[in-house]
């Protein structure tokens, strides 16, 4: 499959100042994965559309809103740009999908966590036992699930809702750590993140895009399962840079760059140079490690890996300009 290369300024050249907080992410951030699109990214936002209305959530307040500043089909793109049409759209409503499920989990667990069990417990049921849906959350859900189910292989599948469960039950952390903030460490906050990211659900899709499913052997490697672990926080870290801003104006507490603020009681601007260092050491980690497995790996397995990776890169080019993290442009990178 074809793809299409771009070229998007990156780096602020050295004579010229670092003016915002934007500025001095993306002269600061390591990304050596060139920027890459799916071909069928309108075709995808498209489905997008048209699933979300289909299942009612864009009769939600605020949701399509929502959706139109954060343009999952266009992440769905970035991270997987040589994926097929059919893959890229269950890719982008499950993208779509969880941003509307993380707001309304934020929303209702500010309030207090316990509020967030029903919601939760429903997405449980659904996942692991297969119960129908009584929400439209929640049939959206299964509707997702069932898609994922036609298109992937029964293991597959059940590593989706496998991953799928941990994110579900990362939200309710989420909303305990933010109901109790002074208990919340920086080695907490991590934890929490790579769960609620949501990212490892959409690894067995990477597998189905393969021509076969992974062997044992190569799907529990000791490095490929850290690649996996590692990919996950590279992906997720990377548009907590650029929401930083958002989530401290909204009082959020589950971001890198926020950790290490209070932490260090320093700057934001330091932080958040403090939160590249770590995610630079993680894609250093990254190449390194893909390095020494490559050439032991299957092309299915190659693959596999290199669709994990994706998502490191197309988070990055997607935080830089997506409209839900705009006001990160409209802080200095200077205190």
């Amino acid at each position: 499959m074809s793809t299409t290369h771009e070229e998007i300024p990156l780096r602020v050249p050295d004579r010229t100042p670092v003016l915002t907080l934007r500025d001095l992410i993306d002269s600061h951030l390591l990304m050596p994965f060139p920027f890459l699109r799916n071909p069928h990214e309108s075709e995808a936002a498209a489905g997008v559309d048209a699933w979300l209305s289909m299942r009612g959530l864009t009769d939600e307040p605020g949701v399509a809103a929502m959706i139109a500043r954060t343009r999952p089909a266009e992440l769905a793109s970035y991270n997987s740009p040589s994926m097929d049409s059919g893959l890229l759209q269950i890719m982008a409503n499950q993208i779509a999908y969880q941003f509307v499920f993380d707001d309304r989990a934020e929303d209702v667990g500010r309030r207090s966590p316990g509020r967030l069990l029903p919601m939760l417990g429903e997405s449980i049921a659904i996942l692991r036992d297969g119960r129908p849906p009584t929400a439209p959350l929640g049939a959206a859900l299964a509707d997702l699930y069932r898609q994922v189910r036609e298109r992937c292989t029964p293991a597959q599948a059940a590593r989706w809702a496998e991953k799928s469960l941990e994110y579900v039950h990362g939200l309710l952390y989420e909303a305990v750590a933010q109901a109790h903030p002074f208990l919340l460490r920086t080695g907490d906050c991590t934890s929490i993140r790579s769960l609620t990211a949501g990212v490892e659900p959409f690894y067995p899709l990477c597998e189905a895009a393969q021509p076969h499913e992974l062997s044992p052997a190569e799907l529990h490697h000791p490095v490929v399962r850290r690649l996996s672990r590692l990919s996950a926080d590279a992906a997720v870290w990377i548009p907590d840079l650029y929401s930083v801003v958002k989530e401290e104006r909204a009082g959020e507490m589950i971001n890198l760059a926020l950790a290490y603020q209070r932490e260090h009681r320093c700057t934001l601007q330091d932080a958040v140079l403090l939160a590249i260092q770590e995610i630079n050491g993680t894609i250093e980690e990254v190449q390194r490690l893909y390095a020494e497995i490559e050439p032991s790996l299957s092309p299915a397995g190659i693959g596999y890996v290199e669709g994990m990776i994706g998502w490191i890169r197309g988070c990055y080019h997607w935080s830089r300009t997506v409209p839900r993290y705009a006001d990160v442009a409209s802080v200095p990178a200077v205190p």
